[in-house]
């Protein structure tokens, strides 16, 4: 049987997921039934109100052929105001008005005496597995979701990671953790993702060149799969350095054996929780920032983490039979085969 391979040299926190990283929860809704796989996965950055106390963020596109909704403002401002949500490519939409609503709930004077909040939405297409016509996401699951959130999570094939496949395995949520030294100080970083990308063929394990060994001697179709990386620090960093960290990921998702094909949307966001941008205040107060220079502990935290989220996604998800009986196994059962 293979073992999950632990990347990189520097040591993960306690939990050895995104929630090592202070005040990061996630929760999810797992939808199973029959030819609908799917659900919601949401990241709460801090237990307050983030439309009131907003996060600093910064996103990287790595491939463009995706439908989340809410990047256009995060590149302007460089904060998030709501949490994280994943969901399935048709669930977006309905998940954003999920969060809107949430949100107005709490703050009454959104889109009138205040301005309107940004949703954050990221998707992957979970088709193969979950019958994506049937729209079966509802505002309520979001809700659910967001009650849901701790430190303690599944990974796997629960939540927006239901329905999803990876190297034509079973893929879904994966996560990780790496702590760095910078001039004497101690760093978390952390990556969850929802991984949907890749033919086995392509499978990079730790290094070593898996996906050949595993897969039949066939062509090699193209990729059209997705993955979403969230990215986590408490490292001190405005949105123009969180941009630099979160372009790395795409380092720890080149390892792993993607190519970043036509039709793979792969986009990575990130955010640090070691200060928020209060609504209401007309300066803001920021902790002295990690210098450019002294970045390089973070970029390949970030890289490790990611990279290792991948694995923890193929290795904590269960096989899963969905739509038209198409059936997905994971890489524990098909190493045991």
């Amino acid at each position: 049987m293979i073992e999950a391979p632990y990347i990189g040299s520097l040591k993960a926190g306690p939990l050895g997921t995104i929630a090592d990283v202070a005040g990061i929860t996630v929760g999810h809704c797992t939808l199973d039934d029959g030819a609908v796989q799917t659900g919601v996965t949401v990241i709460r950055p801090h237990q307050g109100d983030v439309y009131r106390n907003k996060v600093p963020a910064a996103a990287s596109v790595i491939n463009g052929f995706g439908k989340s909704i809410g990047l256009v403002q995060v590149d302007e401002l460089g904060v998030i105001e709501t949490p994280i949500a994943l969901t399935n490519t048709f669930g977006v939409g309905t998940v954003a008005n999920a969060q809107i609503r949430h949100a107005i709930e709490a703050n009454p004077s959104i889109g009138r005496e205040w301005p309107t909040v940004n949703p954050l939405v990221f998707e992957c297409n979970d088709g193969y597995l979950n019958d994506i016509q049937a729209l079966a996401v509802r505002e309520a699951d979001y809700v659910h979701a967001f009650e849901a959130c701790g430190s303690a999570f599944e990974r796997g094939s629960v939540g927006a990671g239901r329905g999803m496949s990876c190297f034509d395995l079973k893929g879904g949520i994966g996560s990780a953790s790496r702590v760095c030294d910078i001039a004497g100080r101690s760093f978390t970083t952390g990556a969850l993702v929802l991984a949907n990308f890749g033919r086995l063929p392509m499978l990079i394990l730790g290094g070593v060149a898996m996906g050949q060994t595993l897969s039949a001697s066939e062509a090699l179709k193209p990729e059209q799969g997705s993955i979403i990386m969230i990215i986590a620090t408490d490292a001190p960093l405005d949105a123009r350095r969180l941009r630099r960290l979160s372009m790395r990921a795409a380092a720890g998702l080149a390892r792993t054996g993607s190519v970043y094909g036509h039709g793979s949307g792969d986009i990575s966001l990130a955010i640090t929780t070691a200060y928020t941008v209060p609504h209401l205040d007309d300066f803001l107060e920021v902790p002295a920032l990690v210098s450019d220079a002294r970045l390089d502990p973070l970029f390949q935290a970030v890289a490790d983490s990611v990279e290792q989220a991948i694995v923890d996604a193929l290795f904590s998800a269960v096989s899963v039979t969905g739509r038209d009986g198409h059936r997905r196994l994971s890489i524990k059962d098909i190493t045991t085969t």
